[in-house]
């Protein structure tokens, strides 16, 4: 008598990652669809034999999106969605191995594998000339300001010319990167009566003017290992006439008033006479028509 035995295999195999904890460096400037982790450094094994399916997730909040597996069968791990490094620096993903697919009634045995990423800045951004104002909150932009300043007639300076809002300074936004800047004048600057520091940014003077004229010069800073990298800021540079009078008040004291509960930028008032405005003013002798 024969008797035909038949072995039928029992699912009580969990698949198995042969690296479950891997990492990986991801430059900002990764394009969209670039693997960041191969097939076969994450494929899983099942003693089974099974078909094994596959689901990425991740771990930290506002990162979804940016990474994602080829496919259910595929835990290829590519880039889904451009960096950017001011909105996050790392992420852990989680990939899930299963021998039965997600939507199984049946019992699936599970494996997890553990993927940190650290994303890298990259040097996608032009100097910023500061003081600077990021535009609706965006920290990847950055808007400045002119810069003034001014000479007088005939009258050479020898000091750094000071400007407004501040000194003449730039800074590499990719702070990590953190690359030297270099400055120069590239327009505006008529007889080359000015000059800059290339590494200071300071503006002097190379010789006198004798005309009340003004300038525009045109300052650009550029990244010194990048010089694709760059930015152009305006200083506008008034000639005067030598001021020999210091600015004084027209009162020593001024009184004023508010109210209780008023809201802000709300006029104060001058004491005694609360429908009116107070005014402080001042003078100079060196201009008494104005």
């Amino acid at each position: 008598l024969e008797i035909l035995v038949t072995i039928l295999n029992e699912n009580d195999n969990s698949p198995v990652f042969a690296q479950p904890n891997l990492a990986r460096d991801v430059p900002e400037d990764t394009k969209v669809d670039t693997t960041i982790v191969t097939r076969e450094e994450l494929s899983a094994t099942d003693a089974d034999l099974d078909t094994i399916y596959y689901e990425l997730t991740t771990t930290v909040q506002d990162t979804d999106g940016y990474f994602a597996i080829r496919g259910v069968n595929n835990p290829e791990i590519y880039l889904q969605k451009a960096l950017d490094y001011d909105k996050f620096n790392s992420t852990t993903l989680l990939l899930y191995a299963r021998d039965r697919p997600v939507t199984s009634p049946d019992h699936a045995n599970t494996a997890t594998a553990t993927i940190t990423i650290v994303i890298k800045q990259s040097d996608t951004r032009a100097p910023w000339f500061l003081p600077c104002n990021h535009v609706h909150n965006d920290t990847s932009v950055c808007i400045s300001s002119p810069y003034s300043g001014r000479v007088n007639i005939s009258e050479m300076s020898t000091d750094p010319l000071l400007l407004e809002p501040g000194p003449l300074y730039a800074v590499d936004p990719d702070y990590t990167i953190n690359d030297k800047i270099m400055y120069s004048i590239v327009g505006g600057n008529k007889d080359e009566v000015f000059s800059v520091g290339a590494d200071t940014g300071n503006l002097t003077m190379n010789k006198i003017v004798t005309s009340p004229d003004s300038f525009l010069l045109q300052v650009m800073a550029t990244q010194i290992s990048n010089i694709r990298k760059y930015s152009v800021a305006t200083v506008e540079i008034k000639v005067i006439n030598k001021s020999d009078y210091p600015p004084y008040f027209e009162k020593g004291v001024y009184n004023g008033t508010v109210f209780v509960g008023l809201p802000q930028r709300s006029f104060v008032y001058q004491a005694g006479d609360p429908s009116t405005p107070l005014v402080i003013t001042a003078m100079d002798n060196d201009f008494p028509d104005v």
